[in-house]
């Protein structure tokens, strides 16, 4: 438990370093020759992340302990999923996606992992969602966006792998699929509102969006039998190419999803805002037109 608080500290201290890095970029002009400066700063938050990288290992290596230590022989597996599995995630700002899976699940077994839970909380990630080994083979069909999510991109961390056996089925991707691009469509508009007078909050929204969205783009694929990627930034170029998108929007938000090319002004914020709902707006109705045509 010592050795999780330790990581949160420190992950804490390497995040203030991060922001602190990236609001010198946004204030230099990089006026003159720069190149050694710019050199200076690449390898110093290239520094950064080793260290983010090292002091997430060390808090999975501890959750990992506390969790055999809570529930010991009952505990089957556990799995990182996501982003984070699949390379593709952003230190401090990706999240570790965990399942755990037990033998059997009671009240008492949640209500004991509370203290190994809350210490990673604290490092800034969501808790982990409990199946029983039982549930994973019987709920494939229930969830089938989040299974072949976790199928595709995976790192088992303990335990047995407990997507060996299940068998993935397409049964309601379609439906589940235009649902949640509708949700997070309305949410998406809903959040533009306050979102609209900054910047700032206008680039945060659009990449927090694309991420989630990314996720759905795999089942958009899968829906019309393409091969979905692992990568997120793989699967919305892929559904670019497919629907025969315009691919600037979501270039442009992977750009400042690392850093760069950020939006100069608030006008040119929103113009691009407004380019990227249209995208999204067009995968939606290719949804709905499948289940026309179905």
């Amino acid at each position: 438990m010592a050795a999780a608080v330790s990581a949160a500290a420190e992950q804490e201290e390497a995040g203030k370093e991060n922001v602190r890095y990236a609001s010198a970029c946004r204030d230099s002009d990089y006026s003159g020759d720069g190149t050694k400066s710019t050199h200076d700063k690449l390898k110093h938050i290239e520094h950064n992340r080793s260290m983010v990288k090292t002091v997430i290992q060390e808090a999975l290596n501890g959750l990992i302990e506390d969790l055999r230590a809570t529930h010991g022989a009952n505990l089957a597996s556990v799995v990182l999923y996501g982003s984070a599995a699949a390379g593709d995630q952003i230190e401090l700002r990706s999240d570790y996606n965990l399942l755990i899976a037990l033998n059997q699940i009671t009240p008492n077994d949640l209500r004991s992992a509370q203290a190994p839970m809350r210490e990673w909380q604290r490092l800034g990630h969501p808790l982990p969602v409990y199946f029983t080994v039982e549930e994973l083979s019987d709920a494939a069909d229930v969830f089938p966006i989040e299974f072949h999510q976790m199928a595709k991109a995976r790192v088992v961390l303990y335990g047995k792998d407990p997507f060996e056996f299940v068998h993935l089925s397409d049964l309601n991707l379609r439906h589940q699929a235009e649902y949640e691009l509708r949700s997070k469509l309305i949410q998406l508009r809903r959040l533009y509102i306050p979102a609209s007078v900054s910047v700032e909050k206008l680039c945060d929204l659009m990449s927090d969006s694309l991420a989630s969205f990314a996720a759905l783009f795999r089942a958009v694929l899968l829906l019309h039998g393409k091969e979905a990627p692992v990568s997120k930034p793989d699967c919305v170029r892929a559904t670019v190419k497919l629907l025969n998108l315009d691919p600037t929007p979501f270039e442009r938000i992977f750009d400042f999803r690392a850093g760069e090319n950020l939006p100069q002004s608030e006008t040119e914020a929103n113009e691009l805002f407004g380019a990227y709902m249209l995208q999204i707006e067009i995968v939606v109705e290719a949804v709905d037109e499948l289940s026309m045509s179905s």
